[in-house]
Parts: C-alpha cells; structure tokens; sequence
C-alpha cells in the first residue's frame, strides 16, 4: 500500500511512503494517510480501501506504548 505513513521514533519522525517498508515496532503512528484510487471506484477498489482502517489498527498495535501496556 502506498502513501504517507510518519512514526516517531524517539525524538526523530519518519516518513515512508510504503506501509510494508515501516519496521515491525516504534515509538508511535503520527500521520497514516493511505493513497485513495481515483473514482468512480471498482468493487475492487472498495473492497481494498475498506482495509485502511484495519491496517491504522495494526499499526497502532505494533506501537511500543501500546505493545507494553497489553
């Protein structure tokens, strides 16, 4: 998935613009802005946009404050 992902790790932010490139733990998700297809959209389409909310999610779990709450 393609777009603008920035997590900080420690005092330093950093920009991917591939989700699969962001490493497995950080700090935390700052920006998470996956590329949207140009419509009218596909079922396709639909079916991946519907993704981006469970991805925020991962992301959101593999952040070490959340990891060393749970």
């Amino acid at each position: 998935m393609n777009g603008t992902f920035i997590i900080k790790e420690g005092n330093e932010l950093i920009t991917y613009t591939k989700y699969e490139d962001i490493p497995m733990v950080f700090d935390n998700v700052i920006k998470f802005e996956p590329e949207w297809p140009e419509g009218p959209h596909t079922d396709d389409e639909h079916e991946y946009m519907e993704t981006f909310n469970d991805k925020l999610k991962e992301l959101m779990k593999r952040e070490r404050t959340y990891a060393s709450s749970n």
